[in-house]
């Protein structure tokens, strides 16, 4: 199965990808000319804004209607680039004819290069006069910012700018710290001076725009490409594109790394209309990532420009379900045949191809829990007659047709058949499920694990699943940390395996969630996946169907035979935009509590709100906390917690920075809550979001037809995805031919 795999560039050809590349390149060349901003020189500065018409002079990377302008916005500020402090902060200042600004300053060095158009700078001296609140202002010079030219302005200067001619124009301003971090700038009243006040940020200051049309086209060009969107998961369920990703707003610094480690990928930010996008935009560049990009109009531009809008979570792989239904003529049985032939004691073997954790959540009563990575795994211990019939199941149809496809295809001798449904028709046709039940997985044997692996690497190779060495391995992450490729190394074992030794670095990712949610997991499409083969079994059987479901290059890695291992959960690593909020011990928070002085949210997730909260406490979704926090008593401090506090550290930081209120984060989360005996509430009293934070399950619901309406809305949803996809167009998917 070994294939030589010749690298490509990746870096992206487009030109938001070319003007990232450039863009960074005179960032690393200003850090070197100006080392120290705090303490820029005006020898520097001049050195600096020779490297800044160099750039502006690459005018193709700037095209107007990447940062676009109109007569009812004439002029707007575009982020370029920007660090997590401020500094280095580079913005593309478009306008119309006209756009024109009074005598102003800046309190830090500036640069203004030209790239479109001519913006005249009229620089003056500024002299104090009896009157404390009066300056007056001379004109000293006047300098035309064309392309090829610029101008320097230390932290005290003077000037006006003004767009003349009759083209647009946009010109590139680099500062040495953020206009949003500028609050006192002054402006006078007139150009000869006059009364001066203080003038804050622009109102927005954006990011540059990719149409619809050209994110279509950057989706179908084999370069590597993530698209996030940063809503909460519950809203992006209700409208989204095929291959957006969830990545919340306010959930970023948790996700980002993991979904799109390479910090150079191209990267678009989508939410529904562009309000939340350009946010999510700065706080990515903040953090580092530097080929940012915002869909224009949001999905409202995209369902304007005539391309399919989906809904539900984890779309694609759904979506490759119903295709593998549709196109292999995968059987199946349905819930009254299933329940007869077990009522009259078939030889017949029926397992669930979930999770462990949603198998003891709910199951069918005779059903063993086999995830889909374990089928081929482990189903001859489970199914060791060939009389044996096996049936796959899981909540819906998903993970029941690719787990008896999977099984299919491995070419097991058994009759196998997927439940039509799933546990939903289960209970649509009036039966119950069990709740609670634990099921160990059984050990392959020596020889089943042979007959295993055998079947495993047919497919695999069918599928076109390619092996990697140690060579190969370290030739991909030198490109990785070069920031040349993306990489996602995944090991598909169980959590008890993972956790009790796995290669260090290595996430967890279940093989049949992998394939089941592939978004979750790996953003960025085109990247390369490696999968670690323990077995000779699991990963490879994950891997064929990754291959199949298209978007990624695949390949398997076996570790050595004596590697050297890590221990315990993956870790998670939580990056940082903000500066943190303060903490509180529960039982201090508790004593706020009781006094009526604060008031305590939970951001987390609403069905483990609805499992155990704080007694008292709201729910919200993250970024809707801001107006609910408005309404109460400044007084109030603000507490926020989520289950282990994670996640309610980074929105405590960012809850504080935007409101200025005392928001301090529960230490511990509401676990170190109970764990100190105090009071847990169960319910949705409080819940003030709605499904917002993710997708609703029809399963929660305790009114029973409205659970049913749920279910035959989720089973048609489904089937429906088929016409979608062909609606869709190139989607990636090839499917294995009948072997």
């Amino acid at each position: 199965m070994t294939q030589t795999h010749v690298s490509l560039d990746f870096s992206g050809s487009d030109t938001a990808s070319q003007r990232a590349r450039a863009v960074a390149a005179f960032i690393a060349t200003a850090r070197r000319l100006i080392p120290e901003p705090t303490r820029a020189t005006p020898e520097q500065l001049r050195a600096t804004a020779s490297a800044l018409e160099a750039l502006g002079l690459q005018r193709a990377l700037f095209p107007l209607d990447h940062f676009p302008v109109s007569e009812a916005n004439p002029a707007q500020v575009w982020r370029l680039a920007e660090d997590l402090d401020g500094r280095y902060a580079l913005y593309a200042s478009a306008g119309l004819p006209g756009k024109a600004q009074p005598p102003h300053d800046h309190t830090t060095w500036a640069i203004i290069a030209g790239v479109h158009g001519n913006e005249r700078n009229v620089f003056y001296r500024r002299d104090a006069t009896a009157d404390a609140q009066r300056h007056t202002l001379t004109a000293l010079r006047t300098v035309d910012v064309v392309a090829g030219a610029s101008v320097t302005l230390l932290p005290s200067d003077v000037h006006t700018i003004e767009l003349v001619g009759d083209a647009q124009g946009l010109q590139l301003h680099f500062y040495g710290l953020a206009l949003d971090r500028l609050p006192g700038r002054v402006v006078f009243e007139s150009k000869e001076g006059g009364t001066y006040r203080t003038f804050g940020p622009p109102k927005s200051i954006r990011h540059a725009l990719v149409t619809p049309q050209a994110l279509k086209a950057a989706l179908a060009d084999g370069e590597e490409i993530a698209v996030l969107d940063v809503r909460e998961a519950g809203v992006f369920a209700h409208r989204h594109i095929l291959f957006a990703a969830p990545a919340p707003l306010w959930r970023l610094e948790l996700l980002i790394d993991r979904l799109v480690p390479r910090r150079n990928t191209r990267t678009v930010l989508v939410d529904g209309n562009e309000t939340l996008a350009h946010e999510a935009a700065a706080k990515l560049a903040r953090l580092g990532w530097t080929n940012l990009s915002v869909l224009a109009g949001g999905t409202d531009g995209w369902e304007a420009a005539g391309y399919e809008i989906f809904s539900g979570s984890n779309v694609p792989s759904k979506a490759f379900g119903e295709v593998i239904e549709h196109e292999k003529h995968t059987p199946w049985i349905t819930s009254e045949q299933l329940a007869e032939r077990v009522a009259r004691g078939d030889d017949i073997v029926v397992v669930d191809s979930r999770t462990p954790e949603e198998f003891a959540d709910f199951s069918l009563p005779f059903a063993h829990s086999l995830p889909g990575a374990e089928l081929v795994y482990r189903i001859g211990e489970l199914a060791p007659r060939p009389e044996t019939f096996v049936v796959v199941n899981c909540a819906g149809r998903t993970r029941s047709i690719v787990g008896a496809q999977t099984l299919i295809d491995a070419g097991i001798p058994n009759q196998v058949a997927s439940l039509r449904n799933g546990t939903m028709d289960w209970l649509l046709t009036g039966r119950t499920l069990a709740h609670g039940r634990q099921a160990a997985l059984p050990e392959p044997s020596a020889e089943t694990l042979a007959t295993a692996r055998a079947r495993a690497e047919a497919v695999a190779k069918r599928a076109g699943v390619q092996r990697i060495d140690a060579l190969d391995l370290a030739r991909f992450e030198a490109e990785a940390e070069a920031q040349a490729r993306t990489l996602y190394r995944f090991d598909v074992r169980t959590r008890e395996e993972h956790e009790a030794g796995h290669l260090p670095g290595w996430r967890w990712a279940p093989g049949g969630q992998l394939v089941q949610a592939t978004d979750e997991y790996a953003a960025a499409r085109g990247a390369r996946i490696v999968l670690a083969d323990w077995d000779g079994v699991r990963a490879l059987t994950t891997g064929a169907w990754l291959a199949q479901l298209g978007g990624y290059e695949v390949f398997v890695f076996v570790p050595q035979r004596l590697p050297t291992l890590a221990a315990g959960p993956e870790p998670v690593q939580v990056l940082a935009s903000r500066p943190a909020a303060a903490a509180i011990a529960p039982v201090q928070a508790q004593a706020l509590l009781a006094a009526g002085q604060a008031v305590v949210f939970d951001v987390e997730r609403r069905a483990a709100f609805e499992k155990r909260h704080i007694a008292g406490a709201r729910f919200s979704v993250p970024d809707r906390l801001p107006a609910f926090v408005a309404e109460l008593p400044v007084a109030q401090a603000v507490l926020v917690t989520s289950p282990d506090g994670v996640l309610a550290r980074t929105v405590a930081a960012e809850l504080a920075a935007r409101t200025g209120r005392d928001v301090r984060a529960l230490t511990g989360g509401t676990a170190a809550w109970a764990a100190a005996g105090l009071p847990v509430e169960q319910g949705g009293e409080g819940v003030l979001t709605g499904d917002d934070d993710h997708w609703y399950s029809p399963y929660h619901h305790a009114d029973l037809a409205q659970r049913d309406a749920g279910f035959q809305q989720y089973l048609d949803w489904e089937l429906g995805l088929v016409g979608q996809l062909e609606r869709e167009g190139a989607t990636g998917i090839r499917l294995l031919p009948q072997a």
